[in-house]
């Protein structure tokens, strides 16, 4: 197995990646009802703390293999049962989910993010084989690295409940330092446009399940509560959300931004965020749906602020990692945290709160749409001026 080039052309995601993407999505749809039902039994703090606990599970996992795919898929027989096994650890992952949030019972949950982690420990020590100086000692670190975190996630099985949110802080920071630490002598040839690809296209599978819970719970509703005039304003909303969500994450192409470790770690880390609120967006419709039919046992106010704060966290999270490499002037650059604003004001609304966030979040996309096409213009305007004097 040896590692691809950074520059090769016509690098895309292969149908290997995409069932792979797929099938995690499961284990976060899993991890979303879940969280919907712990808000709306009025137990948010914990459901949320569960949620980041198993989210970061289900994304390290993808995002070390997505990693390691650019630089060294090789996709021959080997490799490819290697990741099926993977995928078959995300399922495990995701059949102990509803035991973490309802029970606090981990086992499942770490079994089968172990199984996804010694799999990859495989692949680096495969890697290792043929790799030579350097190379052979950054992926010998991976994999050193990667069986030395599985030892500490096993506290999460033995100490007491109390300890066990630090315990998981701890072990996550450690192994976000390991491809720090593995890479501080030579960088793995990941692919700029590969990796900007598939974040694209997980992207597009989370916010794609997002539409199917919130579909489901409306319709749901809507049969069993008659509730149409209700659930109108917020199946409108939501959608109005999602359609945003898509196209502020697709606004600007980010391959070219990649151009060293420094700014992908930043870039890859952070979709921990981008992921874990598109997800969670889908959750909060749910809520606000179950709210409105008199099934959740909370407020207004909190069925808002369960869809309202997950969108504002995107569209903040997706102009520090996206859009701002890419905005010229202090318009351009104040759109999305203004429409974040301006959607965590929403959460006050009562049962308008969805609707007008959606309404909000278009507006974002409408008026950043034509703060461009103006900048464009500007400068078309200018070349012709240019080329008329020359």
């Amino acid at each position: 197995m040896t590692a691809r080039s950074r520059d090769e052309k016509h690098r895309a995601a292969s149908p290997l990646e995409l069932f792979f993407d797929l099938c995690f999505v499961v284990a976060i749809a899993q991890a979303g009802v879940q969280l919907v039902h712990s808000v709306a039994e009025a137990h948010a703090a914990e459901g949320i703390v569960s949620y980041a606990m198993v989210f970061f599970a289900i994304w390290w996992a993808w995002m070390n293999f997505t990693w390691f795919a650019s630089a060294y898929d090789n996709d021959d027989v080997l490799y490819r049962v290697v990741t099926l096994v993977q995928i078959a650890g995300v399922l495990v992952l995701a059949a102990g989910v509803s035991r973490a949030f309802e029970d606090h019972e981990f086992l499942v949950v770490v079994a089968g993010y172990v199984i996804m982690r010694l799999a990859l420990t495989a692949q680096w020590l495969r890697a290792a084989r043929t790799a030579e100086d350097a190379e052979r000692r950054m992926t010998l670190r991976y994999a050193g690295g990667v069986l030395l975190c599985q030892v500490g996630w096993l506290g999460l099985l033995f100490l007491p409940e109390s300890v066990r949110p630090w315990v998981f802080l701890v072990m996550a920071i450690a192994e976000m330092c390991v491809p720090v630490l593995a890479e501080k002598e030579i960088n793995t040839s990941w692919h700029p446009h590969h990796i900007s690809e598939r974040y694209g296209l997980f992207t597009i599978i989370v916010l794609g399940e997002t539409i199917a819970a919130a579909t489901i719970a409306v319709k749901s509703g809507v049969d069993e509560n008659d509730a149409l005039g209700e659930l109108l304003p917020i199946a409108s909303g939501g959608l109005l959300i999602i359609f945003a969500a898509w196209w502020i994450y697709f606004a600007v192409p980010i391959h070219g931004h990649l151009r060293s470790n420094k700014q992908a770690f930043l870039w890859g880390y952070g979709h921990y965020l981008i992921f874990a609120s598109a997800a969670a967006i889908g959750a909060g419709l749910e809520v606000a749906v179950e709210q409105a039919v008199g099934k959740a046992h909370i407020s207004t106010l909190s069925a808002s602020a369960a869809v309202t704060l997950p969108t504002a966290l995107f569209l903040l999270t997706v102009w520090a990692l996206h859009a701002r490499h890419f905005k010229v002037g202090t318009g351009q650059q104040l759109v999305l945290p203004t429409a974040a604003l301006a959607v965590i004001l929403c959460t006050f609304l009562g049962d308008w709160a969805v609707l007008t966030t959606g309404i909000v979040s278009a507006l974002g996309v409408a008026v950043g749409v034509t703060l461009t096409a103006r900048m464009v213009a500007q400068e078309e305007r200018e070349k012709v001026a240019g080329a008329s004097a020359v």
